[in-house]
């Protein structure tokens, strides 16, 4: 027994070493699939560009001035201002094409909007989905802007150009459409436009954007978007005026049913999000009825965390 014992020591230091480095490569490999969380790290308000139609000083107008989609007392829109909003500009024509989501004002003051089926569909609605319209910054006019040939949307999802927001950088124009999506499959797209020659510069395919608005922080610049289908806000890197292909998630609400509909950026590391109930069949989004949240979401360089308070 004595004879074998040196050879019996040796295979046991040989198993202890390789259990070592084993040990070590399997805990080196879970370290490497650890993921890193994505943050979109501080930021801040930027100053926009935009400014009011023109046409508003010919009639007078003065601060404050707010635009009005709510359909809750007018169709399509209206501009509403002076003291609480009292004093109201609404043409009968600006009702030509129904009803608006959101809009997006440039440097000249051409606001552009983004439609919205409303508590029924008509003949008209799904050909209504499928564009961007203008509204003149000089004459008031309204009239379709851009038409989307390979939006398609149907009876079981109305909804077509949702969201749009316009990017003071390069005068272009951010879209999201969500017309060949369902409960099952995310077909959304999010096209870059150039203004000037109204051609898609990109399309971004896969995630479906309920709203989506611009952030520049010290990572960089970003396109944030709500989710149609979850209840979270994502953000896409933009690099060279160029979108990247894959969304990151960056924060959640506290319930599932509640989806981000508008972004707005208030302050130093802080977010306005107002939230809506949503499904791809159509359901009065814009009435009194609809239920709607706000939230402060701020952003904690320290804790890497966000914090959400119900507003």
């Amino acid at each position: 027994m004595k004879k074998y014992l040196p050879i019996i020591i040796s295979l046991l230091v040989v198993a202890g070493v390789a259990f070592v480095v084993i040990n070590k490569k399997n805990t080196q490999t879970k370290e490497a699939v650890v993921e890193k969380k994505f943050t979109i790290e501080n930021f801040n308000k930027q100053k926009s560009c935009a400014r009011h139609p023109q046409f508003l000083k010919q009639l007078k107008v003065t601060q404050p001035i707010t635009i009005d989609l709510s359909q809750q007392q007018f169709k399509g829109l209206a501009f509403l201002w002076g003291k609480n909003f009292s004093k109201v500009i609404h043409p009968k024509a600006w009702e030509t094409y129904e009803h608006f989501s959101t809009y997006a004002l440039d440097e000249v003051g051409n606001a552009y909007l983004a439609p919205m089926p409303f508590i029924s569909i008509k003949p008209t609605t799904f050909n209504l989905q499928k564009n961007i319209y203008r509204l003149d910054s000089k004459t008031g006019k309204l009239d379709i802007f851009m038409n989307f040939d390979d939006v398609h949307p149907s009876a079981s999802n109305p909804y077509g150009i949702i969201s749009l927001v316009y990017d003071c950088d390069d005068h272009t124009l951010w879209v999201s459409a969500i017309d060949e999506s369902d409960y099952k499959s995310q077909k959304g797209v999010i096209y870059h436009v150039d203004v000037k020659s109204k051609r898609v510069l990109q399309r971004v395919e896969g995630f479906d954007a309920l709203t989506i608005t611009l952030l520049k922080s010290e990572k960089g610049k970003f396109l944030l978007a709500g989710s149609a289908r979850e209840n979270a806000l994502y953000a896409y890197a933009i690099e060279n005026k160029t979108l990247s292909k894959n969304a990151e998630r960056i924060l959640e609400l506290p319930s599932a049913q509640e989806h981000i509909r508008k972004i707005n950026v208030r302050g130093q590391n802080l977010l306005e999000l107002q939230t809506i109930p949503f499904s791809y069949t159509l359901i009065a989004q814009t009435s009194e009825g609809s239920e709607r949240n706000h939230y402060s979401a701020k952003w904690d360089s320290s804790s890497l965390t966000w914090s959400l308070t119900k507003k």
